[in-house]
């Protein structure tokens, strides 16, 4: 059942009004004026395009907006009786929208999204990203219909993307998923995703709620329950991405809303990720990925000079989360110079994997672990930068591969870390 407390009273009496229903769309928002009104026109349109039958809401949850973006989508949401029937819809369309105060953070939104699907009995829940600029009404067939008549449990998306594009999802999040929980979730930190009303009950009862890296990336944890756990996925084709997110540029907050959400789910998952086997493909509706070779303007020396200087910089903090010999070879790495830098898959994945397993030990502050990765990653970032840049989008797609292989064949190595600690034998 769901936990009420989440639910404002305002809110409650709304659900209740409303009854039981089949299908929800939760449009989490926080000053999204520009996209919103657009996004929840689509939803709208493709619930009565798609879904005539099922008695369906719209829940809009508000992070305080200064922009008016709950009356706008408000109204893009119930908006003009003629389109409403001329796409004959056999059930009612509601809209409900709350406001909470707990900040622009997506946690507590979903928490409510969750807790609502769950009081209403809804068999099916899809959440939008608000800034989700390229929706189409398909999207809600795309993502909800797996769930209605499949019987899925958690449905990601797949986007076209730029081959230069999201690349701490694709150097680092996507492969380690891949490798740890044996399955190939090519968009493990969805901003548009769909759930089984089971699955969504199932993760209001977890301890992600209580942690603060969980919550920040509590969709990453979604997707590492929902491999642990035995559940059915599946993957649609949405198209192009679009503005999916806002850019800050804090790679800082970055890393803390995937890899911390990553490191906490690989504590709780730990007996299953440590037995799992090769990776499986995931049933994917559509492509299973598609991506275009546009380049990208990116100032790689700067890049190396913020990776070099961050590794001379944050020496004492990392001799205790690496290897002797990993900390000696990055460091050959920064003084080989701008030019000839080159820092490679393996050496890449050994040391992810060492902060990994030194998050688990806990060797320093967590927060500190996992600022301590960033200038790292800058050269990485370098290296997959000027490897790849000139080359075709396939060409990038099958280093990709070989980067998920790697991640997949140094797994023992993470394990040895792992367990070496554990009983300090």
């Amino acid at each position: 059942m769901a936990d009420e407390s989440i639910l404002s009273d305002d809110l409650l009496r709304q659900l209740i009004s409303v009854g039981e229903v089949d299908v929800v769309v939760g449009l989490p928002t926080h000053n999204n004026a520009k996209t919103a009104a657009h996004v929840a026109q689509m939803i709208r349109t493709g619930l009565l395009h798609y879904f005539l039958r099922q008695r369906a809401v719209i829940l809009n949850v508000d992070a305080g907006s200064r922009d008016g973006t709950r009356e706008l989508v408000q109204a893009a949401a119930i908006s003009d009786a003629r389109d409403s029937a001329s796409l004959h819809s056999l059930r009612t369309l509601r809209c409900i929208s709350t406001r909470h105060v707990e900040g622009p953070g997506q946690a507590t939104a979903l928490q409510i999204i969750l807790a609502s699907t769950d009081l209403l009995r809804a068999r099916a829940c899809a959440v939008v990203s608000p800034a989700s600029s390229s929706i189409e009404p398909d999207w809600m067939e795309r993502l909800l219909r797996p769930v209605c008549s499949e019987n899925c449990d958690f449905v990601t998306p797949i986007y076209r993307r730029n081959a230069f594009e999201g690349l701490l999802i694709t150097n680092l999040l996507y492969p380690m998923i891949r490798a740890l929980y044996a399955q190939r979730i090519r968009e493990p930190h969805p901003a548009d995703f769909a759930f089984s009303g089971r699955f969504g009950s199932h993760l209001l009862d977890l301890e992600l709620w209580r942690n603060e890296f969980s919550r920040m990336g509590a969709e990453v944890c979604f997707t590492a329950t929902a491999a642990a756990g035995g559940y059915r996925l599946q993957q649609s084709f949405l198209g192009a991405k679009g503005q999916v997110e806002q850019q800050s540029g804090d790679l800082v907050l970055a890393m803390r809303k995937t890899l911390g959400a990553l490191f906490w789910s690989l504590e709780q998952d730990f007996a299953v990720w440590s037995a799992s086997t090769e990776p499986h493909a995931v049933t994917t509706l559509g492509p299973e990925y598609e991506v275009t070779p546009e380049t990208v303007r990116v100032n790689r020396k700067r890049l190396y000079q913020m990776f070099s200087s961050g590794l001379a910089e944050l020496e004492p903090v990392l001799t205790s989360i690496l290897a002797p010999t990993t900390l000696a070879e990055l460091k050959h790495c920064a003084a080989s110079g701008d030019d000839t830098f080159q820092y490679s898959d393996e050496l890449w994945v050994k040391t992810v994997y060492e902060f990994a397993a030194s998050n688990h030990r806990n060797v320093i502050n967590r927060d500190h672990i996992i600022q301590a990765l960033v200038p790292l990653y800058r050269g990485r970032v370098h290296t997959f930068l000027g490897h790849n840049r000139g080359l075709s989008a396939q060409v990038v797609e099958d280093r990709l591969e070989d980067l998920c292989r790697t991640f997949e064949h140094l797994k023992p190595y993470l394990l040895t870390l792992w367990t070496k600690q554990e009983g300090g034998s």
